[in-house]
């Protein structure tokens, strides 16, 4: 989301790193450059204005102008600057005292609310909890069917009934069946509606009054920028949010609506959504999506998401195998699917420090490993365990098996020998160099 605006960033800072001696004029020019690169990235005109003016009261001291690296001070006091713009620090969920926690999902059609909702449950079904979803758009039948889709998915149960009922008095039954089967957290998937619909922003008001909710979150669609930001204002003023999830957070937009809504609604961004699977769903942190902005990376959401994703024994027997010089392209897929658990490979490889400017211009196509895997798994077993039998009959007889061609069967092959001669060379402690994998 972030690349225009980093790369932008990037040239900025290169130039002033780039000087011995900064004076004042040249963070003056520096911060004029940030706050076009700002607004073309379409963050809020007042935010932009109030951030520069932060800014330029830090950089432009004798502590930074006479620093013997002024260049790397003035990038520090961006990077403050854009963790408190963002927040300052993650905001969790704030639970009940006593369970059930109500937290009530509102927003546009359109939105992603409902899978954004089941994202939600999903995340507190990892940390243990019991969660209940609700369907509460019955103006929609197929919204409801697709709730109870999502939730047989994660098996989390789905109250709903029929399409046409009143959702303010559905509401007693499922907190009802909530306490009867000892589920903690109760998630209100209510319609999209318009924020200027004054009969169902009404409605939102008469379910709040009954259902009392500990947290009522706006799920906003980060794509549209600046109106996003105006909704979450307008969705506010009639509800008292407690927070906002931005989603599509993935796709092509410019960055304006994170960067914004939290300074002009004073409310807290606590989850963002990272691609349409139902396990993309990450918590906010300020201090990491400044990193990211910055071209810095963000190896701690890295870590966490391996951590999530690879199995310690798994990965013990992995090791094992390297030292023994039998990784086979039975390991090849298990990594492949341990990868594709952590989320889009691109966003896996920008929170790598400085691999995402060397990615810059290359296209990563996730659906790539589709293909690889429909390789391996049209190999026999003895063939996944010993590439070295792969004569040319077998490689037809795979290609045909996986639609795709012989030299795809080659090129796969060939990726996994560079990858042996690459972990050999890791086994023994030398240096080597990342091959060049071509999906």
């Amino acid at each position: 989301m972030f690349e225009s605006l980093s790369d932008r960033l990037e040239g900025i800072f290169k130039k002033l790193k780039g000087r011995g001696l900064l004076k004042e004029e040249d963070v003056i020019a520096a911060l004029k450059e940030i706050r076009m690169a700002l607004l073309e990235a379409d963050v809020n005109f007042k935010v932009v204005k109030d951030f520069v003016e932060k800014i330029r009261e830090r950089a432009v001291g004798k502590e930074v102008i006479e620093s013997i690296t002024p260049g790397q001070q003035v990038v520090k006091i961006v990077n403050d600057g854009l963790v408190d713009l963002l927040g300052g620090g993650h905001r969790k969920i704030n639970l009940a005292a006593n369970p059930p926690t109500v937290i009530m999902m509102v927003g546009l059609h359109g939105s992603g609310k409902t899978t954004t909702s089941a994202k939600l449950a999903h995340t507190f079904k990892k940390e243990g909890r019991r969660p209940l979803l609700v369907a509460l758009d019955t103006g929609r039948p197929a919204a409801i069917d697709q709730l109870k889709s999502l939730g047989a998915q994660i098996d989390v149960p789905v109250h709903a009934t029929k399409p046409g009922d009143d959702p303010v008095a559905i509401y007693p039954e499922a907190l009802k069946k909530a306490r009867l089967e000892g589920r903690d957290i109760l998630i209100l998937d209510t319609a999209g509606r318009l924020h200027i619909d004054e009969d169902l922003m009404r409605q939102l008001e008469d379910l709040k009054k009954e259902a009392s909710p500990h947290e009522i979150l706006l799920v906003a669609d980060a794509m549209p920028g600046q109106d996003a930001v105006n909704i979450a204002s307008s969705f506010d003023e009639r509800l008292g949010l407690q927070g906002v999830i931005l989603t599509k957070m993935d796709g092509d937009a410019r960055g304006g609506a994170a960067l914004s809504i939290v300074h002009v609604t004073g409310k807290p961004v606590k989850f963002i959504g990272v691609g349409e699977k139902i396990d993309f769903l990450e918590p906010f942190h300020p201090e990491r999506m400044a990193s990211r902005i910055l071209g810095m990376g963000d190896v701690v959401t890295l870590v966490e998401k391996a951590q999530e994703a690879v199995d310690l024994e798994e990965a013990l027997k992995l090791e094992d195998k390297i030292k023994k010089d039998r990784f086979t392209f039975e390991d090849l897929i298990s990594q492949i699917r341990q990868i594709k658990k952590m989320g889009p490979l691109e966003n896996i490889l920008s929170m790598i420090p400085g691999l995402g400017k060397q990615l810059k211009g290359v296209t990563i196509d996730d659906r790539a490993f589709v293909k690889v895997e429909a390789i391996i798994n049209s190999m026999t077993m003895q063939e996944k365990r010993n590439y070295v039998i792969l004569n040319g009959s077998r490689k037809k007889r795979i290609a045909a098996g996986s639609g795709t061609s012989v030299a795809d069967v080659n090129k796969i092959i060939k990726q996994h020998l560079t990858m042996k001669k690459m972990l050999k060379k890791l086994k023994g402690g030398k240096g080597f160099r990342m091959p060049q994998f071509k999906f």
